[in-house]
């Protein structure tokens, strides 16, 4: 198998989440020449920016472009998150940067954790606007991926993770 098979693995139409930037679909893949070499590129059409992004074929692993989850991940993640809030750093700078690491990694359920995270952030203090930005984005990206990933309306899920993120502790009253 050769380089352009291997890292091929994205077909036309198909969703992909493009970690940092949101949910996406390949709209094509052809072949472009920038300073004479030659390489496949997938044209990614992202809706949460209204944009389009060139990305080559044998950079989406480095990029961490990757396809939907399955629904059992989608609802592991949405399980996963919670009313209780994270012990993390009280400098907004440092607890941005811990974010966007959490971001970059990509998986549903770390995105799902800067949501939570956010969250309940806001709900002590207002998030500073940077922070806000990637609340929203995070978000944004959690619904969009569990929408496609379940086959059901965003406002549904977008109820279901609120619904997580305000329920009642269970079993804590006496």
């Amino acid at each position: 198998m050769d380089s352009s098979e291997k890292a091929n693995i994205f077909s036309l139409g198909e969703h992909v989440v493009y970690p940092l930037q949101g949910v996406g679909i390949i709209k094509k893949i052809e072949e472009k020449t920038l300073r004479g070499h030659t390489s496949l590129y997938y044209e990614i059409f992202l809706d949460i920016s209204d944009m389009t992004v060139m990305v080559p074929v044998d950079k989406t692993d480095e990029l961490g472009i990757r396809p939907i989850v399955q629904p059992k991940e989608a609802l592991k993640a949405i399980e996963g998150i919670s009313n209780k809030l994270e012990q993390v750093p009280v400098d907004w700078k440092a607890r941005y940067q811990m974010n966007v690491d959490l971001l970059k990694q990509g998986s549903i359920s770390s995105i799902a954790k800067v949501v939570q995270i956010l969250y309940h952030r806001s709900k002590i203090k207002e998030l500073p606007v940077q922070e806000r930005k990637l609340y929203d984005s995070a978000l944004r990206i959690l619904i969009d991926e569990s929408s496609l990933s379940l086959e059901r309306p965003r406002e549904v899920l977008e109820a279901m993770i609120f619904s997580k993120l305000e329920k009642d502790p269970k079993g804590q009253e006496a």
